[in-house]
């Protein structure tokens, strides 16, 4: 038996076949080859055609297929990963009305700030666990007062995996992990949030009907089946925003487990078992797949805007571009502990919520120049990026988060040995680094959702860790000194 995983990002559309036994991708594809389009009708607005999302999909499941060499009829379950935040809107005959307005997109920040203020921080924090921000119910407001013509024609609003469900099935649903990433979830009284609705003066009617993360969403009809090369009648269930996902691909489910990417920006995932938050807003908090009114689960989020995008700035401004990845991987190896010195504060890609939405810009502190080279540099980068991980890493021990294992794909910065020994020697925590990503954990989540799997340590036992990571006891002394030095260089900025 075969799973079908999507993965809707913002640059590609990913389709996975997932073998249901032996746990292995059959085939795998992504569309397009070249990266999605953006709009940007202003600066600071980020939009796109929910149809362009579908023509890629379509795209990427009949290549999957192909090179799985197997019928769409063997696939029995679809899951759907997304890019988180996005608002899609469709009348009642769920025509989409405009492009969405999707995750990068800033334009309702100031909206969202204002909420915060005249609702109060203490019952945004208490209620919503966090600031309504530049979230979905902002986005929507900019609608209504922005477009009140349009606004006034909506029917339903939807998630990007709202949206694509949508399209399979003819059903319009949402769940309250999604709910809770467009701040409209009330997490004390575990329902919609009144609060929010309220405030900006939206009807109950424009949320979708709610159904449980891995409930049946609802089933292909006949025509979408021949359009996709699938079988009428397939369920689609589980359906989780990109982070969420990235987590339960990695079998990060439980209190004190930590998921981790490190792309062009930086993520550090927790699950806690508590409703709290922290009361500077500097990390999100959303409901997590298996959040339950039984049993909390909670999912918070620290974001680095500054990750792979300062080593892509280091390979063409420093090595200008005449070293590979892992040739900088290799210069940064042969460098000491600390840089000798040398620090980069990795802040320079826009306003760091960690840092309370200040944007300080990177910098780079300490150079020698009859000392320092283009590996020093290298390696300061990367340290840099670990430390940032390690100050966000603070802030969520402080509600409650303490790491016991940290779990990523072996992608990105995972694949350079300075990058992953660094984070394990500074956190002191082993990390575990496996063969999956976002399509292959809505595959399993899929498997979960139809009963195929009858938990999830069975939809999880063909996930393989390829690497474990150990902290060297040795570096301790050092890597704390050099990360004081860092934390010292940032303060200067920020205090």
């Amino acid at each position: 038996m075969y799973l079908l995983g999507i993965d809707i990002g913002s640059s590609s559309v990913k389709a996975s076949i997932l073998n249901g036994e032996s746990g292995e991708i059959e085939g795998s594809s992504f569309y397009p080859k070249s990266e999605m389009a953006i709009l940007a009708g202003q600066s600071g607005w980020a939009e796109q055609q929910p149809e362009l999302w579908w023509d890629n999909l379509k795209l990427a499941i009949l290549e999957a297929l192909s090179l799985a060499k197997i019928s769409g009829k063997d696939i029995i379950g679809i899951g759907i990963s997304y890019q988180m935040h996005g608002l899609v809107i469709v009348d009642n005959r769920q025509n989409v009305l405009r492009p969405s307005i999707i995750w990068c997109d800033s334009r309702a920040a100031e909206i969202g700030n204002k909420a915060f203020n005249e609702i109060g921080p203490e019952a945004c924090l208490y209620t919503l666990l966090n600031s309504p921000g530049n979230f979905t119910a902002s986005k929507l407001k900019w609608v209504k007062e922005n477009e009140p013509l349009l606004y006034d024609k909506i029917d339903k609003i939807m998630l990007p995996g709202d949206y694509i469900a949508m399209r399979m099935t003819g059903e319009i649903r949402t769940t309250a992990s999604g709910l809770s990433e467009g701040m409209f979830w009330d997490f004390r009284k575990n329902s919609v949030s009144d609060l929010v609705l309220d405030y900006y003066g939206f009807t109950k009617d424009l949320i979708p009907d709610l159904i449980d993360t891995f409930g049946i969403q609802g089933n292909i009809t006949s025509g979408i089946a021949a359009e996709l090369g699938l079988k009428a009648g397939i369920p689609v269930t589980y359906r989780a925003g990109d982070q969420p996902n990235n987590a339960l691909s990695l079998n990060v489910l439980n209190p004190g487990e930590i998921a981790a990417t490190a792309g062009t920006s930086g993520v550090v995932y927790g699950v806690s078992g508590e409703v709290k938050y922290d009361p500077q807003s500097r990390v999100n908090t959303f409901a997590h797949v298996n959040h339950s009114a039984e049993a909390d689960r909670l999912g918070v989020l620290l974001c680095i805007n500054g990750t792979g995008i300062l080593n892509s700035w280091m390979n063409k401004n420093v090595g200008n571009k005449s070293y590979s990845y892992e040739q900088m991987n290799e210069l940064a190896a042969g460098i000491p502990t600390g840089s000798e010195g040398l620090s980069v504060l990795p802040f320079g890609n826009g306003a760091e919520r960690v840092l309370g939405n200040r944007n300080i810009g990177s910098q780079i502190c300490g150079v020698d120049f009859n000392r320092h080279s283009q590996g020093h540099l290298f390696r300061a980068a990367q340290e840099g990026i670990v430390f940032s991980f390690k100050y966000g890493m603070e802030i969520l021990k402080g509600i409650g988060i303490e790491a016991k294992v940290i779990r990523a794909g072996r992608a990105n910065m995972f694949l350079s040995p300075v990058f992953r020994e660094t984070l394990a020697n500074v956190t002191g925590v082993t990390i575990e680094l496996y063969n999956t990503d976002g399509a292959a954990g809505a595959a399993r989540g899929a498997g979960v959702g139809i009963g195929y799997y009858t938990s999830f340590a069975e939809a999880f036992s063909g996930l393989k860790k390829l690497e474990q990571v150990e902290p060297d006891l040795q570096e301790k002394d050092r890597i704390n000194e050099a990360y004081q030095i860092w934390e010292s260089n940032l303060k200067r900025f920020i205090e």
